[in-house]
């Protein structure tokens, strides 16, 4: 890998990091404001929204100028999405702003990649790319809730900036000031991401052309007999994953009787075990192979479900002793069980982002085709965290909904796999795999 990856690995860190710091900082601000409990995941859902509603142009847009360019420009929106929490406007407002950003930040994100590397290297790119977003993100969430604790609270809220009149109220709004200092770092590093010269044919400031185009690039993936395949896999997990969050954090407090800052360090856990799969498909995986993991979506699923079950009143009293403090056998448990289904997640997602990857820079282009894969898995995004919702509305217990959740992650990879069997009949697949972009 040459250095300009390097560079845009270092942007993705911090602009991740501060992305999931963010959601635990928002997430303290809605108890401080008393709101109800199914608001919580609408968090996620306003982030993703800007997802969907500007995937037929955010594609245009990563493809117009050079992606590190773009890639600053959506790292400054962000920032004033962190601004405005600051200030005090609704947390589900200033997170989809933040939502805003990151949905442009997204093609730019992924697609120059395809720009800078061969496609035998995309898998190990993937690899490393989201082992270090989930790095990001376990670190997110420990800095997240490191900064909402008490203790750490009182220290920030007694700096005193100069040059910088307004007061820090809370916990929620010190640790704020913090994470926008992360998506000021990203966006140091965007100046030095590197000018691939990849260059596409200009782009139409039609709407009207631009949702035509779009419509043209999913039906296109779709139908691709390979591109339907990952792209389904992919919809699915990022789904799931963003209503694991949640369902992670209400079941820690139910379950194991943590606080926030406890459920948002045991969702830093399952991040671990995305990044062990994660390393682990990238070394063990090629693209040819890629679609040799569908089961491992299946166990995954399966194993979730299993997860209601465990009752962790029966465990043994004590623990592991951490210097002045216990950690008992029913968090250690949790937390094993956690990094096996995030290693599960991590080893099929990766090849299976890959193969997309690979399918839509042959078929389309790197900024249109991520943009149709961040429509579909945000689409998923907004319905799954939608459902979960409306479940906490109806006062369903939470192991219900874990085993209802697990069950049709499972059921939904299966029925994958029936129709990759349906596709592959009377095609060769790897010979499909093999492909590349045609001249342009």
């Amino acid at each position: 890998m040459n250095r300009g990856f390097y560079t845009i690995m270092a942007a993705q860190f911090f602009s991740s990091l501060a992305d999931n710091a963010l959601l635990i900082c928002a997430i303290a601000l809605l108890r401080d404001l008393h709101a109800p409990e199914w608001m919580t995941p609408m968090l996620k859902l306003f982030f993703f929204l800007s997802y969907v509603l500007l995937a037929a142009f955010v594609g245009a847009f990563a493809d117009s100028m050079p992606k590190g360019r773009v890639m600053l420009i959506t790292n400054t929106i962000k920032i004033g999405g962190c601004v405005l929490m600051f200030l005090g406007v609704h947390p589900l407002l200033a997170y989809a702003v933040v939502g805003f950003g990151a949905a442009a930040y997204s093609p730019a994100k992924y697609g120059i990649l395809t720009e800078l590397l061969p496609p035998e290297k995309l898998v190990v790119a993937n690899g490393w790319i989201e082992g270090l977003t989930v790095g990001s993100i376990i670190l997110g969430f420990v800095v997240g809730g490191v900064l909402v604790s008490p203790k750490v609270a009182a220290v920030l809220l007694a700096i005193d900036v100069p040059l910088i009149d307004h007061e820090l109220d809370n916990a929620a709004e010190a640790a704020i000031a913090v994470v926008g200092g992360l998506y000021a770092i990203a966006a140091a590093i965007n100046f030095f991401v590197p000018d691939t010269g990849a260059r596409y044919a200009r782009q139409s400031a039609s709407p009207v052309r631009l949702l035509a185009d779009f419509g043209h690039c999913l039906r296109t993936l779709w139908a691709d007999k390979l591109g339907q395949i990952s792209l389904a896999v992919t919809t699915l997990f990022w789904g799931a994953g963003a209503t694991l969050q949640f369902i992670v954090l209400k079941w820690s407090e139910s379950a194991l009787g943590m606080t926030l800052s406890q459920g948002a360090i045991l969702q830093a856990v399952v991040a671990i075990g995305i990044a062990i799969g994660s390393v682990w498909a990238a070394a063990r995986v090629s693209l040819k192979r890629s679609l040799s993991v569908l089961p491992v979506g299946v166990a995954m699923g399966l194993l979730v479900a299993c997860l209601a079950y465990i009752d962790f009143s029966r465990l043994p009293a004590g623990g592991l002793s951490m210097g002045a403090a216990v950690i008992g056998w029913g968090a250690i448990l949790a937390a094993l069980t956690m990094v096996v289904i995030g290693a599960l997640a991590g080893y099929f997602v990766v090849p299976m982002n890959a193969l997309l990857q690979h399918r839509g820079h042959v078929l389309l282009s790197a900024g249109h085709s991520i943009a149709v894969q961040n429509f579909n898995e945000n689409l998923s995004v907004l319905a799954m965290l939608a459902v979960y919702a409306t479940l906490l509305w109806l006062n369903l217990r939470i192991e219900t909904i874990i085993v209802l959740f697990g069950l049709f992650v499972a059921a939904t990879m299966g029925l994958i796999m029936l129709r990759h069997r349906h596709n592959m009949r009377s095609r060769d697949w790897t010979a499909l795999i093999g492909q590349s972009r045609p001249a342009r």
